[in-house]
């Protein structure tokens, strides 16, 4: 949880002296072990550093190759470390430390912009290119690390929060309604926008070239949505996915400090604590040991969830650390909204702030959270649809029966109809009676009754963009197009959880959320999402796999 700034005039204007510091400063909490800083020329880069990795004790950014013809400043981790370090070696690179920061830096040499085929984890970089006089920037594919910046047709300026670049004399605070309008409506379009004008953020899985000709975003990344598992039974998906989550625990608990753990008690938390847990007692945990820790509502029965946190510790035989949620005045939202300028957040998250105190104060630099698992492993009722198109025609029926057992045959007829035989109409005439059912219903706008008829009518305009961006999209792209309307806000909320974490000196790792996860997801079938009552049904069914039963779990 590091922080980056820079600046590029690509006119050849020297950079201003105490300008990069400047930045920096603005985001010092990012930078608890350093801040640093390369200029030369028309060029400054900074970095605050936030070490949480054995390997990062080793790190020092920016950082440079041998002739500074290359200079890189990251915030982010490579989780592939050890596959990379051997690729690396094996096309003869010199690795002077064992940092990650070393093993991009070297991946950009040998691969140049195709490093990222290469390279899995959560990071957002910039490499500064002095031979091609190009910087070449790049977030992960989940989103997980922030990336804002600015061009203004010769300088590029770039920074991990926005009042970094806001604080630049020749950035203009220009007022985005258009985004305000999502915020007040709760309606979540623009993935690369923020509060303001000519600032905009890098959207997850893309890369981007700058050079005199200005910034030129490119997605290198996007699921697969026609790979299929060559499975046969589900119990070979339950293998599949214990396999997947043992390994993406594996891979994020790699710290050199103890790793905090929230365990809320739901499926998702409660899973990766107990892998952790496992790991640990098996010798592969990659950190010293993990801490669980979740909210106590004790004063709130409906939202005290600490029972199932406790059963969780209770299986375990290790305590669950029960810490009271924050509560904070209205006027502090107002003082964070100044400071920073950008949206506060909503005060549910800001409950887990004590949470977070705690896991720093026992030294944490590292948290681990079940983000994800609401997103990729809860299913619809699509799956009719599904085993309609591939002929399965006894999934199809096991699926009907449960769902008539539960909610009587009238409902499930219902769904079978909506789920099952209308996704299959030609593209045509689905849109048809789309539009016949936006004539008839209740007008959505209605609703909207604090808005102005100015951010009405903006909504409205973003609306109707993205209904015709995707009017055309097949029904097994559903899940996609869910995927892309949530990651709209989803990007921004993560966005906000990394400030909030990185306010107390933390990580946030998700192995729910990574990108082998989720091609994961798109490759399963709906009907292990979703089954019945049941959601997430692949992460609680009780089944003996021949990989249980072989003691891998």
């Amino acid at each position: 949880m590091s922080g980056i700034a820079g600046i590029i005039h690509f006119d050849g204007q020297p950079v201003e002296p105490g300008l990069i510091e400047k930045m920096t400063s603005a985001m010092a909490h990012r930078g608890p072990d350093g801040i640093n800083h390369w200029v030369k020329g028309s060029v400054a880069l900074g970095q605050c550093m936030l070490r949480t990795t054995p390997e990062s004790l080793e790190e020092h950014q920016p950082l440079t190759n041998e002739d500074e013809s290359l200079v890189l400043v990251m915030d982010g981790r490579v989780d592939n470390w050890e596959e990379l370090r051997r690729e690396l070696l094996g096309r003869g690179a010199v690795l002077r430390n064992r940092a990650d920061a070393e093993l991009v830096l070297r991946a950009y040499e040998i691969w140049g912009r195709d490093c990222l085929a290469h390279i899995d984890g959560d990071f957002a970089l910039v490499i500064w290119d002095a031979r091609r006089r190009e910087a070449f920037c790049a977030r992960d594919r989940m989103g997980n690390k922030p990336f804002n910046y600015h061009w203004d047709g010769k300088t590029f300026v770039f920074a991990s929060e926005l009042h970094t670049i806001l604080a630049l004399s020749w950035v203009s605070e220009i007022f985005n309604e258009g985004m305000l309008a999502e915020f007040l409506a709760a309606e979540w379009y623009s993935r690369d926008e923020t509060f303001w004008q000519g600032i905009l953020r890098l959207v997850a899985a893309h890369l981007m070239v700058v050079g005199v000709a200005g910034p030129q975003p490119e997605q290198y990344w996007e699921p697969d949505l026609w790979v299929t598992l060559p499975y046969i039974r589900d119990e070979e998906y339950i293998d599949h996915y214990r396999e997947l989550i043992f390994d993406s625990v594996r891979r994020l608990s790699r710290s050199h400090r103890s790793v905090a753990v929230e365990v809320s008690g739901g499926l998702d938390s409660s899973a990766i604590f107990c892998v952790a847990e496992h790991l640990r007692r098996s010798g592969r945990f990659a950190g010293p040991c993990a801490n669980g820790y979740t909210l106590s509502f004790t004063d709130d029965e409906k939202a005290n969830e600490t029972l199932y946190s406790q059963a969780v510790a209770e299986y375990l035989g290790i305590p669950v650390h029960e810490v009271s949620p924050s509560r904070v005045e209205l006027s502090w939202f107002d003082k964070r909204a100044h400071a920073y300028l950008d949206f506060p957040g909503f005060p549910n998250a800001t409950m887990a702030e004590s949470l977070l105190l705690q896991a720093s104060l026992k030294g944490s630099r590292v948290i681990l959270n079940g983000v994800g698992g609401d997103e990729w492993l809860a299913g619809s009722r699509l799956y009719y649809a599904e085993e309609f198109a591939r002929r399965g025609w006894h999934a199809l029926f096991t699926c009907f029966a449960t769902d008539v057992e539960i909610f009587g045959i009238s409902q499930t007829m219902c769904w079978l109809a909506r789920y099952g035989l209308l996704p299959l109409l030609p593209v045509s005439v689905v849109a048809g009676l789309r539009y016949l059912n936006r004539c008839f219903r209740r007008n959505k706008f209605s609703e909207f009754y604090w808005l102005s008829p100015t951010m009405k009518d903006l909504i409205r305009r973003r609306q109707a963009a993205s209904r015709q961006r995707y009017q055309n999209v097949h029904w097994i792209g559903q899940r996609e197009l869910l995927a892309t309307r949530y990651d709209a806000y989803l990007g921004i909320a993560r966005e906000q959880a990394e400030f909030t974490y990185a306010s107390f000196g933390l990580e946030p790792r998700r192995p729910l959320h990574t990108a082998a996860f989720v091609q994961f997801a798109f490759s399963t079938p709906e009907r292990l999402r979703l089954r019945g009552d049941r959601d997430k049904f692949i992460s609680i069914l009780k089944v003996k796999t021949p990989a249980f039963q072989a003691g891998r779990f």
